[in-house]
C-alpha cells in the first residue's frame, strides 16, 4: 500500500487572495516556475484546460469563415518601425535577438510581442484586388513581452494566445468584424467559462497601440477587481498606409484596405480560477474541465467494486462525458480531497451498498451536494448535473458582479468604494483625458470601458462636474 499523500492546505481565499491564487496554481499542478523569471511551464492539467479553450474557440472562429495561419517568430526591427504608434507602445517590452550563431546580426530581430506588422508585410504581397478581400486569418502561438512583474496566467513574459488579423474592403465591413469577434469572446466567456462580462469600448488612453478603436469584455473577479478578458481592435487603414497595402476596388480605383485584430490568451485560465475557485481549490466550469466526472470506487478491495466502477466510467465516456476512473491504492479521503482541489465538476462514487441497490452517488464540486441515482441512469444524470453546475457558477459570478457594481457621482465616492473592498464604479464621464488621469490619481482606479448599454441620462463628470451623458466603468484591474 503506497503511503497516502495529504493534500496540503491552501491559503484561505479571503485572508490573502494573491497567495490563495498562487497556491491553487501550484497545488492543482497547473503551472510550474522555469529557470527564467516570468516564464512559466504549463503542466499537463493546466495545458489541458487551454486545449479545451482552444478547441472551442477555434470552432467558433471557423464557423465565421476564419482560417488559421502561422507567422514567423522574429520581426526585423525595420519592419516593426513602420507603424510609429505601434512600435512606441511595444518597444519597452520587446526582447531582441542580436546574434545568429557566433555572428553579430546586421539588424536586430524582435521576438514577436504581437504580429500586426508581420501580417501587414504578408498582406501587401497577396492583396491586389477587391476579390482578394476579406482576408480572415487567425494565429495560435506564443508571444513574448518583457513584463517587469509576473504572476501565473495573469502576467507571463511568454504566454499562449490567439490573435486574429483581418483585412476588409471597407471601414463598415472592418467595424462589423471588430464587434462580431468581441461578441464571440463574450459568448464564449458566458456560455463556456460561466463568466459574465461587460461589453464596451476603451477610452483613447486605454486603446491598443495603433488602433482607432478598441473594444473589450471586462469581468469581475471574486476579489472585486477587473480582468480584461478579451479585446478587439479596429485599425482603420493606418497600417495599410504604413505598409503600402493597396487594392483595386470595384470602381477600378486604388484603395487602402481596413484592418482589425483581436485576441484572448491563457489569462482566461487565471480568470476561471479567480471567478469560481474557493478555499478548497479550483472549481472548473464543466464545459472546459479536462475531466468532467471522476469515478471513485468505495471499498474497492471488495469483490466486484472496481469492475462496477469501470462499467460506470465506460457508460459516462460513451455518453460523451470526459471521464476518468481512479482505482489506485490511494485512500478514499485522499481521492475526494484531490479531485475537489483540482475542481472536477462531478465525483461519482460506487461501493458495495450502491451495487446491491443498483445505484451510485453523484457529488457536485460547486455545492458539495450528494445525490443517489440508478447506475443505469448515471450518464443522463451527470449530463444534467453538468448543465446545472454551469448555470449555478454563472449565477454566483453574476451576483458578485451586480452586488459590487455601484452607481456613483463623485471621485470621493469611488475612492471610498475602493477602500471599502473594491468593485466597479459606474459614473458619467465628460471624455476629457485630464479627468481620466485624475480618477487614477485621486480615486486609485482606471477606466475599464464605456459600456455598449448606455443609459442615455444626463449627469455630472465625477472630477470636473461638467454635464455629460457618457456612462463609464472604473475599477482596479489585474
Amino acid at each position: 500500500m503506497a503511503q497516502d499523500k495529504k493534500v496540503e492546505a491552501i491559503t484561505a481565499r479571503d485572508a490573502d487572495f494573491a497567495q490563495w491564487f498562487t497556491d491553487v496554481c501550484r497545488k492543482a499542478e497547473l503551472v510550474d516556475y522555469s529557470s527564467i523569471k516570468g516564464i512559466f511551464i504549463y503542466r499537463p492539467y493546466g495545458y489541458a484546460i487551454w486545449e479545451n479553450i482552444q478547441h472551442i474557440l477555434d470552432g467558433m472562429f471557423k464557423e465565421t469563415g476564419h482560417e488559421n495561419v502561422y507567422m514567423p517568430l522574429l520581426i526585423p526591427e525595420s519592419l516593426l518601425q513602420k507603424e510609429k504608434d505601434h512600435v512606441e507602445g511595444f518597444a519597452p517590452e520587446c526582447a531582441w535577438v542580436t546574434m545568429g550563431g557566433v555572428d553579430q546580426l546586421e539588424e536586430r530581430y524582435a521576438i514577436r510581442p504581437t504580429s500586426e506588422t508581420l501580417f501587414c508585410d504578408h498582406y501587401k504581397n497577396i492583396i491586389h484586388s477587391w476579390r482578394d478581400l476579406p482576408k480572415l486569418y487567425n494565429q495560435w502561438c506564443s508571444v513574448l513581452r518583457w513584463e517587469k512583474t509576473s504572476r501565473p496566467f495573469l502576467r507571463h513574459r511568454e504566454f499562449l494566445w490567439q490573435e486574429g488579423h483581418t483585412m476588409h474592403a471597407t471601414a463598415e465591413d472592418a467595424r462589423e468584424e471588430t464587434l462580431r469577434m468581441l461578441e464571440i469572446y463574450a459568448r464564449f466567456c458566458e456560455e463556456y467559462l460561466a463568466m459574465p462580462v461587460i461589453r464596451g469600448r476603451k477610452t483613447d488612453k486605454e486603446k491598443f497601440n495603433g488602433a482607432e478603436e478598441t473594444y473589450t469584455i471586462e469581468c469581475m473577479m471574486h476579489d472585486r477587481k477587473a480582468l480584461q478578458s478579451g479585446t478587439s481592435h479596429y485599425f482603420g487603414d493606418g497600417f495599410a498606409r504604413a505598409f503600402d497595402i493597396k487594392f483595386t476596388d470595384k470602381n477600378n480605383q486604388l484603395a487602402y484596405p481596413h484592418q482589425t485584430s483581436w485576441g484572448v490568451s491563457t489569462r482566461l485560465i487565471g480568470g476561471i480560477i479567480m471567478t469560481h475557485g474557493d478555499d478548497n481549490g479550483l472549481v472548473l466550469p464543466p464545459r472546459i474541465a479536462p475531466v468532467q466526472a471522476i469515478v471513485v470506487p468505495v471499498a474497492q478491495q471488495k469483490e466486484g467494486v472496481v469492475e462496477a466502477a469501470e462499467a460506470l466510467r465506460k457508460a459516462l465516456a460513451g455518453a460523451g462525458i470526459r471521464t476518468k476512473l481512479d482505482a489506485t491504492d490511494r485512500s478514499l479521503g485522499w481521492k475526494c480531497a484531490e479531485y475537489e482541489m483540482r475542481g472536477v465538476p462531478v465525483r461519482v462514487e460506487i461501493g458495495p451498498r450502491d451495487i446491491a441497490e443498483g445505484k451510485c452517488c453523484l457529488v457536485r464540486r460547486d455545492t458539495g451536494e450528494k445525490t443517489s441515482v440508478p447506475a443505469a441512469e448515471a450518464a443522463d444524470a451527470v449530463k444534467s448535473l453538468l448543465d446545472d453546475i454551469h448555470a449555478n457558477l454563472f449565477a454566483m459570478a453574476k451576483k458578485n458582479l451586480e452586488d459590487n457594481t455601484f452607481d456613483l457621482a463623485t471621485w470621493e465616492e469611488v475612492r471610498d468604494m475602493i477602500q471599502r473592498g473594491g468593485g466597479f464604479a459606474k459614473t458619467k464621464w465628460c471624455g476629457a483625458l485630464e479627468c481620466e488621469l485624475a480618477m487614477k490619481e485621486k480615486a486609485g482606479v482606471s477606466s475599464r470601458c464605456m459600456p455598449f448599454e448606455q443609459s442615455g441620462t444626463t449627469g455630472k463628470c465625477p472630477v470636473c462636474g461638467k454635464e455629460c451623458t457618457t456612462d463609464i466603468y472604473w475599477g482596479v484591474a489585474y
